[in-house]
């Protein structure tokens, strides 16, 4: 069992030569092709999106992008989509859809990206938009959180069949930051605020937010990016063909049942 707290994890994800979607791709996949832009107001590096072959069975890939130097961090905007990103995304979603190809999303941000030019293009509604469409998206949808899985930047990818999160992925409500900020009004708190949180892969499944939890090499996945897109592609190989197996009405009916469950309580009465 992981002894590691949701700080420590946190470290471990924001490892600069933790490995990226741009690692992973290669060595998951056959095959990729990249698409771009959201056809009405342009590309967003944030979000990579194509087409790829997994044991020569074609599957749409979507993800969110981290850079390792700055140069990388500013054509991604630090893996912080704007609404055209999101747009792009549904845009391949819907392709995926039109010729029965299962959807695979990587979620790896921070957030979604707050500033005004991203309010004024219409973040929030991009965001519900993806939200709406995927949970009757007609065919299967597969999420793995990477690293940070940080607030809507996040569920906007993550409305799924199954959700699974690396070892040391983390996948919260709001940022560990955000969180100390708006509680006690003081940032500095944030390594207390990550580890009362409950946001570690534990404690998601625990919740019912995520079913897997992908081990990591010995030491984070920064140690042997080799090893780890293996265990990635194993994991996909054995999950998301499944899910083209069953019919797409039984498909939407547990999608809908899965996220009816999550915040399920029971209440006594007292004596």
């Amino acid at each position: 069992m992981n002894k590691k707290t949701a700080w420590e994890r946190m470290l471990l994800v924001r490892e600069k030569d933790r490995p990226t979607i741009r690692d992973y791709i290669p060595l998951v996949f056959d095959e990729f092709w990249e698409m771009h832009g959201d056809r009405l107001y342009g590309d967003d590096g944030a979000i990579l999106g194509g087409v790829a072959t997994l044991e020569g069975r074609p599957v749409t890939v979507i993800a969110q992008v981290k850079g390792r130097t700055l140069e990388e961090n500013k054509k991604s905007n630090f893996a912080m989509p704007h609404p055209e990103g999101y747009r792009k995304a549904l845009r391949l979603m819907k392709q995926a859809e039109k010729f029965h190809r299962p959807v695979v999303c990587f979620i790896d941000t921070p957030g979604a990206f707050c500033g005004v030019e991203a309010e004024e293009r219409g973040q929030g509604e991009a965001i519900a938009r993806n939200l709406f469409e995927m949970m009757e998206l007609r065919t299967p949808v597969l999420s793995i959180v990477l690293g940070e899985g940080g607030s809507g930047g996040a569920l906007a990818l993550g409305v799924a069949d199954r959700v699974a999160m690396l070892e040391n992925a983390l996948y919260s409500v709001i940022s560990p930051r955000g969180f100390a900020s708006i509680l006690w009004k003081d940032a500095s708190r944030e390594e207390e605020a990550a580890n009362i949180m409950r946001i570690t892969a534990e404690d998601l499944i625990g919740f019912g937010v995520a079913e897997d939890m992908i081990p990591e090499p010995q030491g984070g996945a920064h140690r042997d990016p080799e090893s780890m897109a293996a265990t990635l592609r194993e994991y996909l190989k054995n999950t998301i063909f499944k899910f083209t197996e069953l019919p797409i009405e039984k498909l939407l009916e547990s999608r809908y049942d899965r996220f009816r469950k999550i915040g399920e309580f029971t209440a006594s009465q007292p004596d």
